[in-house]
C-alpha cells in the first residue's frame, strides 16, 4: 500500500486572503494522475512555533509530506529554521545548494553584463537560501536553480520542502513523485462514481452507506448541498476506490437507493 500523502501550505498571505491557495487542488491533481491520493492538508501562518509543531508531527508520522512556502531568506521565511528545530539538528550551508545558488548568481551577472562578485553583500545573503538542516537532500529547481530540500524524520515521515511559487513548486513536486515514488504509482487505478440524490436526508442514507463500506473495499462519501442552482437541496452520494471495487459497490448503492424510493439525478464519474 502507498504511504499517506500530506500537504503543508505555509504563509500569512494565504490565511489573510491576500493570495488564494493554488497548491491544494494542484497536488490533488498530480497525485490523482498517478493513482495516488491526498490524506490530509494543513495551512499554517508565518509563526515559528506553529510551523515547528506542524513539521514535528509530520516527521513523527509515516507519511510523505510536501511543504510549500517559506524556504527563502527574507525575515518572514522560517521554514528552514523550523525544520531543523523540529528534527533537533543544526543548520548548515549545503555544499550542492551553495554551488547551485552560485551558478544562478553567475548566470544573472552574465545576463546583466557584470562581473560576478561573491563577496558583494546581496550575493553573500543569497547563500542563505541553501542553509538547510544537517542531513537534508537536494530537490532540484528547474526554474531558477535555487533548490528545495528533503528531510527524513525519526518516525519514518519524509517532508519535501519546495518554494511557495507554483511555477517552481509544481515541477519539483512532480519530479519527487516520479523519481522517488514511482513504485507506488498506479495510473488509472482510482475511480470515483456518484449520483445526485434529491429530497433525502443524510441520516436516512447512513445505514446504506455503512452497509456499502462493510461489504465492499471502497470509501463512501456524502456531499450535501442546500442551494444548488439546478438541483436545489440534494446530496451527492458516491463511492471511490479501485475501478473493479467501485463498479460493484456503486451498483449496490444504486440498488439500495432505488429500494428506498430515493429520487435520483445525474450520475458522475471522476
Amino acid at each position: 500500500m502507498p504511504p499517506p500523502f500530506g500537504l503543508i501550505i505555509i504563509g500569512d498571505e494565504i490565511l489573510s486572503g491576500k493570495r488564494a491557495d493554488k497548491h491544494l487542488p494542484k497536488v490533488i491533481e498530480l497525485l490523482a494522475a498517478r493513482g495516488l491520493s491526498l490524506a490530509w492538508a494543513r495551512c499554517v501562518g508565518d509563526d515559528r512555533e506553529r510551523i515547528t509543531a506542524t513539521l514535528r508531527d509530520a516527521f513523527a508520522s509515516a507519511d510523505v509530506v510536501f511543504s510549500c512556502g517559506g524556504i527563502g531568506a527574507t525575515p518572514d521565511d522560517h521554514t528552514r529554521q523550523c525544520a531543523a528545530a523540529a528534527l533537533g539538528v543544526a543548520l548548515h550551508l549545503h555544499p550542492e545548494a551553495r554551488d547551485l545558488i552560485e551558478q544562478r548568481m553567475r548566470d544573472i551577472a552574465a545576463e546583466q553584463g557584470q562581473v560576478f562578485d561573491p563577496e558583494r553583500a546581496d550575493n553573500v545573503h543569497r547563500y542563505n537560501m541553501g542553509v538547510f538542516p544537517v542531513g537534508a537532500r537536494i530537490i532540484h529547481n528547474p526554474y531558477n536553480r535555487i533548490p528545495g530540500f528533503s528531510c527524513d524524520g525519526p518516525g519514518g515521515g519524509v517532508v519535501h520542502f519546495v518554494p511557495g511559487f507554483p511555477v517552481m513548486a509544481w515541477p519539483m513536486i512532480e519530479a519527487v513523485l516520479d523519481q522517488q515514488y514511482r513504485h507506488w504509482q498506479r495510473p488509472g487505478t482510482w475511480l470515483e462514481r456518484s449520483v445526485v440524490v434529491m429530497g433525502t436526508m443524510e441520516a436516512t442514507l447512513t445505514p446504506l452507506m455503512e452497509r456499502i463500506e462493510e461489504t465492499h473495499p471502497v470509501k463512501v462519501f456524502s456531499l450535501p448541498s442546500v442551494d444548488h442552482p439546478e438541483f436545489g437541496r440534494h446530496i451527492e452520494l458516491g463511492v471511490k476506490g479501485t475501478p473493479v471495487a467501485v463498479e460493484a459497490a456503486f451498483g449496490d448503492l444504486l440498488s439500495g437507493l432505488q429500494a428506498c424510493g430515493a429520487e435520483l439525478g445525474p450520475e458522475m464519474v471522476r
